[in-house]
């Protein structure tokens, strides 16, 4: 279980707090719209309405002892390029902020923010794989060549074992896990497997290597 101070509850914001409330998080959420605040206050044991570019407001709530503080701002980014100073100057263990652009994210990191998200961006870019890739479900971009992708089965692997498929020499792809038809994961298995029907894939790999076989079935 994690503390975690969430500033603006805008869409992103109610979402990912909504989420770690299910993963059993302790979340106290701050906006300066008392509206939002009024709103949402019944989800959440902690609830604040404040303007956290105030210095002083952001003291109050004891910011270190938080074990991530979220900058959920979106639409105004100068309140987000001060309240991640702020956070920083106040001792926060570790700061997450929301940013649009390559150019927001520089500024964040430069002001105390650990990591900054692109929330549209990293969307769109999934969607775009979805679309350009074939029986590609899930994808996860670790760095500029890696990547982890969830396959459904192609037709011409069923019956067929991991040897004698030899992805990684054929392909690049490592099989992390195969998930059934029921929904359970492998977490063991050896190159003796025969894949089934239904059987979806999640493999590591060079991300343009991996497109190109998705693309090609």
């Amino acid at each position: 279980m994690k503390s975690v101070l969430l500033i603006g509850m805008g869409k992103f914001g109610r979402t990912l707090g909504q989420r770690l409330l299910d993963m059993g998080d302790e979340v106290m959420i701050v906006d300066k719209n008392e509206d939002v605040i009024n709103t949402l206050a019944g989800k959440y044991p902690n609830a604040l309405i404040a303007n956290c570019m105030l210095i002083d407001n952001l003291r109050s709530m004891d910011v270190p002892s938080f074990d991530s503080c979220v900058v959920a701002i979106g639409d105004d980014f100068q309140s987000s390029l001060e309240i991640t100073s702020n956070l920083h100057d106040l001792g926060a263990k570790h700061i997450i902020s929301k940013a649009a652009t390559e150019i927001q994210r520089k500024f964040l990191l430069r002001v105390g923010a650990d990591d900054v998200i692109y929330p549209d961006k990293d969307v769109a870019e999934k969607l775009a794989v979805k679309i350009n890739a074939n029986n590609v479900i899930n994808y996860i971009d670790l760095d500029a060549d890696y990547s982890i992708f969830e396959i459904s089965l192609p037709d011409r692997w069923k019956n067929k074992t991991l040897a004698d498929l030899n992805l990684r020499m054929k392909y690049g792809m490592n099989v992390l896990t195969i998930r059934k038809r029921d929904g359970s994961l492998l977490s063991a298995f050896d190159g003796d497997y025969v894949f089934q029907e239904g059987d979806q894939l999640v493999v590591f790999g060079p991300t343009e290597r991996i497109m190109q076989f998705t693309n090609t079935k």
